[in-house]
């Protein structure tokens, strides 16, 4: 379900200009403009075989048909020509905490523009999905610059979801459909709730798929002192105290969480955790460094 365009304020607006200067004095040229996507590494689904030039990538060298005729070929993959990079931004409550200046909703929010920044400036063509409770707003496949900068500050305008609203919504990636067929999905949000199934294993098999997360320094160490606060899901005030049994509790429901975010992506590249207080640029440069090689 789509809503209507949202107008932009001058914070929205504000935020895109901050996120296109820093980028453009941050990401070296190395990391730019290279002839394969920055996203993706080889491919997932096969797709024909080729004659090799020089310059293509030796790991895609078949090297039975290479035999047979003589002469080096590699195989081609579908993501080289139809794929798109899917970012997918699940816009929940519990994204609304932060214990510092900045909430885990607005760190989400700058890797997700981010991210599809750097798509457009390597050419991908880009889909954007952004999910709340009771609707969301899709951007089509496109490569154009003005569209995607346009979706990214929209996305910047959109009020945060009530915290009173639809508690049944499905935060798991398997709620995300029409996902480009080779596209790589990038997952933004909170860790899904439960396991995942059968079907998350076969969508991990036909395509590529990076989880990206927040957590903040509450989340991973909590205060050492008393505190109240208001809790947006009971819509309470609560005081919460330090001590052996409250130290247990927040470690169990820490490597509770651990352990689902593992299970969704279990391999390392697939998966990104950026803390509040880091530079999320530097944070996820690295990371897309380190995936590619």
């Amino acid at each position: 379900m789509a809503e209507a365009t949202v107008p932009l304020n001058e914070r929205a607006r504000a935020a895109l200009r901050r996120l296109e200067w820093r980028l453009r004095q941050r990401v070296d040229n190395p990391l730019v403009g290279d002839h394969r996507s920055l996203f993706r590494g080889r491919g997932m689904e096969f797709d024909q075989v080729v004659r090799y030039t020089f310059g293509d990538d030796v790991r895609d060298i078949d090297w039975n048909v290479t035999a047979r005729l003589g002469e080096p070929y590699r195989k081609v993959f579908v993501e080289e020509r139809e794929a798109s990079v899917c970012v997918v931004v699940n816009d929940t409550p519990a994204l609304q905490f932060g214990s510092g200046q900045h909430s885990k909703r607005d760190r989400l929010f700058e890797l997700a523009g981010l991210i599809l920044l750097l798509a457009s400036l390597n050419r991908d063509r880009v889909v954007l999905v952004h999910r709340w409770p009771g609707g969301q707003n899709r951007l089509p496949a496109t490569r154009h610059r003005r569209r995607i900068l346009a979706a990214i500050a929209q996305l910047f305008a959109r009020p945060a979801p009530d915290p009173s609203a639809d508690l049944t919504f499905d935060t798991s990636p398997l709620a995300v459909s029409d996902v480009p067929r080779g596209s790589l999905l990038i997952w933004l949000g909170e860790v899904p709730e439960g396991m995942p199934g059968s079907d998350w294993v076969a969508i991990r098999r036909r395509q590529q798929v990076i989880g990206i997360r927040v957590e903040d320094g509450w989340e991973r160490t909590p205060p050492d002192a008393a505190f109240t606060a208001f809790d947006s899901v009971s819509r309470a005030i609560v005081t919460l105290s330090p001590g052996e049994a409250s130290t247990a509790a927040h470690r169990r429901w820490a490597d509770a969480r651990a352990a689902r975010w593992q299970a969704w992506w279990p391999e390392q590249g697939q998966r990104l955790v950026v803390a509040v207080e880091a530079d999320p640029l530097a944070a996820l440069v690295s990371f897309l460094r380190t995936r590619r090689g």
